[in-house]
């Protein structure tokens, strides 16, 4: 088996390119990995789609890769929150596109992705503005819209516990896109909190399998982007 394990974040997102997709993990802060993130900000990739659940929050993390202009579109379902303001300022000068999603079917197009689906029906957003454009079929009298499945040349993570092969165990709720992120990124790149020897994870608890991972960075002490926000924090 290979050692996935990596020296430092830093080393974790060498590779990433201008233009690249890149899913980056989190429900708000939960599961965010902010020190990957940061380290994307200082590798200095530009022109990234950025596909994620929302836009990130004050100057930190997300936010923060958007501050620096590197990303040029984003996917995501909640572009808005009560802390966040980098989107919306470069949104409105025209600076970074949208393509919004309602939350289901992002989770779902990913998920599809992952498994190697190109394409599925759903009736969500049938009928809606975010129904322009794509092409719509009735199924048992409902409207339907066919929604594309979503890859990325990178997939960004955050684990509670992964082994050296790439095994992963989340945090609770920290879990949300995670796992289907991993299985749809081309190269998978995860920040654990705890990186432990191979055999020590019960294989009966493990949610993410190591083939679905490319690179492990131990983060012992992970930043929490509301604790960040809270305090006024700004990255770099």
């Amino acid at each position: 088996m290979i050692d996935k394990q990596v020296i430092g974040p830093g080393e974790a997102v060498g590779g990433i390119a201008d233009g690249d997709t890149v899913m980056i993990g989190g429900f708000g802060e939960a599961g965010s990995p902010i020190e990957l993130i940061h380290a994307l900000i200082d590798q200095g990739a530009t022109g990234l789609t950025v596909i994620s659940n929302n836009a990130g929050n004050g100057e930190v993390g997300l936010a923060a890769l958007i501050r620096a202009g590197q990303v040029a579109k984003m996917i995501c379902s909640f572009p808005r929150s009560s802390n966040s303001t980098m989107f919306q300022e470069m949104h409105r000068s025209g600076r970074i596109e949208l393509e919004l999603v309602p939350q289901g079917t992002l989770a779902e197009r990913i998920r599809a992705g992952g498994a190697g689906i190109p394409a599925f029906y759903t009736p969500t957003a049938a009928q809606t503005d975010l129904a322009a454009g794509k092409e719509q079929r009735q199924f048992n009298g409902r409207p339907c819209l066919l929604e594309h499945a979503l890859v990325a040349d990178w997939s960004l993570i955050r684990a509670r516990t992964a082994d050296r092969h790439g095994n992963l165990l989340y945090n609770m709720t920290a879990r949300n896109f995670s796992p289907v992120m991993a299985m749809a990124g081309r190269t998978t790149v995860v920040q654990a909190s705890s990186v432990v020897e191979p055999g020590a994870l019960d294989p009966e608890t493990v949610v993410t399998p190591g083939i679905f991972v490319d690179r492990v960075v131990h983060v012992a002490n992970p930043q929490h982007e509301s604790e960040l926000v809270a305090s006024g924090a700004r990255y770099p």
